[in-house]
């Protein structure tokens, strides 16, 4: 569980806080690494000195006439060599047999890991004596080719003055820094400030805009990280256009389709109410108004329907749906209607519960599509005591690639080719026929088949016949869904 959580994110301090710190974090790791540069460069001119000491006594060391090491040194020199006011200088010459030739008998001997070497070549260690650390410079000398132990000449220095000049190197390179460290972290300031300003400026459009200004916003002008943001917000003013549009549309077709039965009803009302109407005359008026109210109910139902299909059914529950079992229950419903008229309606195969028949979507609106199926069909389909009409409604399952298919086919006058795709847009009616209806049917169809991946098309159901029929069929491409 998170203890401390920010309700908000601000993308200029957390640009800022990992800018900032990588910064912070590596300036003491520079300070550190001035030191020991600066250490270095501050051994190098007193290394030198060192070695220039110890040549200069190696000089001194030569092999005297009964060949025992002799060393001298002039008063003078010795003076010189100690003539140090900051730091202690050292010295000790030891002959080839180990016995002490001239000054300080407590220096440290080198290791004996540490090689001797050839003859006058100079050696530097960091070794102590009495207690305090020094830089040692050290050299051997062969003075015959007899095999006579080498002698040894070891110059010292404390490190005083190297430690003054490392801090010396140190203040000269860290001072600049502690006044370079506010100016970078204010040029940071300033670089994200100028940074994230196309950002304020894409906002200060945004909000000027007019709120029926649903145009796209230029992702040209703004910055290629946030150009993936702008095609978003575009592509969500493009699907709240569509979705405006779609309301605008219904509304207006609402109006439009609903004006000419609540005018009938107004009409038959007056006629009604007219003064000398007989009984027979109310008695008609009442029956218009009633079927009048049924068109203007079955549109009602149609728009609302269609609307539904055109928004969407993404914030609608899901479950797995029998399409043999919804497809009986439609034929329940619609069985009275198609008895009216005479049609022989009824259903042709898998059986409720069959492996395959079943789609993932919403019951409502299957249910919908599939009356409205049988509902067209109805309407469309004549009978006659000669020839009675015949529906069929089936629900099918490819063996082989398991695909569902279900077909609602009549023999009535079909759909002329050129019309197949026109019988689909809202409010469009075949040529030639007389029946009432809105021409929502088959538009509310293809919406719901859309939303729940399926294909619809139009077949003549008898080809070749004086009256062809229309198979609608309906082909879910993955029942999973």
């Amino acid at each position: 569980m998170r203890v401390f959580k920010r309700e908000q994110r601000s993308l200029f301090g957390e640009i800022l806080d990992w800018m900032l710190t990588p910064l912070l974090l590596l300036w003491p790791i520079s300070l550190a690494l001035t030191w020991l540069v600066a250490q270095g460069l501050a051994n190098k001119p007193f290394d030198r000195a060192l070695v220039y000491n110890v040549q200069a006594l190696a000089q001194q060391v030569r092999m005297g006439p009964d060949q025992q090491v002799q060393f001298s040194l002039p008063q003078p020199a010795s003076e010189l060599l100690r003539a140090d006011e900051t730091d202690l200088v050292y010295y000790q010459v030891l002959g080839g047999r180990g016995e002490h030739l001239s000054g300080d008998r407590d220096l440290p001997l080198p290791k004996p890991n540490q090689v001797k070497g050839t003859s006058y070549q100079v050696h530097i260690r960091d070794d102590e004596i009495r207690g305090l650390e020094v830089r040692v410079a050290y050299t051997w000398i062969r003075l015959d080719a007899k095999g006579t132990p080498p002698a040894l000449v070891q110059v010292a220095e404390t490190l005083e003055k190297r430690s003054v000049l490392a801090a010396e190197i140190i203040k000269g390179v860290m001072l600049p820094q502690f006044a370079l460290l506010p100016l970078a972290v204010l040029l940071v300031w300033l670089a994200l400030v100028h940074g994230i300003k196309p950002l304020k400026q894409l906002e200060e459009r945004i909000r000027e805009r007019k709120p029926d200004d649903l145009s796209p916003l230029d992702d040209k002008a703004v910055p290629m990280e946030v150009a993936p943001l702008v095609v978003s917000v575009n592509d969500l003013l493009e699907r709240l256009k569509d979705s405006i549009s779609t309301q605008k549309r219904f509304l207006a077709d609402a109006a439009h389709q609903l004006k000419t039965p609540l005018a009938g009803l107004r009409m038959q009302a007056d006629l009604a109410q007219r003064s000398g109407s007989s009984e027979e005359d109310l008695k008609k008026s009442l029956q218009q108004i009633g079927r009048a109210s049924v068109q203007a109910t079955r549109t009602v139902n149609q728009l609302l329907s269609l609307a539904r299909a055109e928004g969407g059914v993404t914030h609608l529950p899901l479950q797995s749906c029998d399409m043999a079992a919804l497809s009986s229950d439609v034929l329940q419903d619609c069985l009275a209607s198609a008895m009216d008229k005479g049609l022989d309606l009824g259903y042709e195969g898998v059986a409720v519960g069959t492996p395959g028949a079943q789609v993932q979507g919403n019951p409502t609106l299957l249910k919908e599509m599939v009356r409205n199926l049988v509902e067209n069909a109805i309407h469309y389909t004549p009978s006659t005591p000669e020839r009675q009409g015949v529906i069929t409604v089936r629900v099918l399952v490819d063996p082989y690639s398991k695909a569902l298919v279900m077909q609602v086919e009549d023999n009535g006058p079909g759909i002329p080719l050129p019309e197949r795709d026109l019988v689909f847009q809202p409010f469009y009616r075949a040529l030639g026929t007389n029946v009432d209806g809105s021409g929502l049917g088959l538009p509310i169809v293809k919406g719901i088949a859309q939303q729940h991946g399926a294909t619809v098309s139009i077949d003549m159901a008898h080809p070749g016949q004086t009256l062809p029929g229309a198979c609608f069929t309906l082909r879910f491409i993955d029942p999973a869904l």
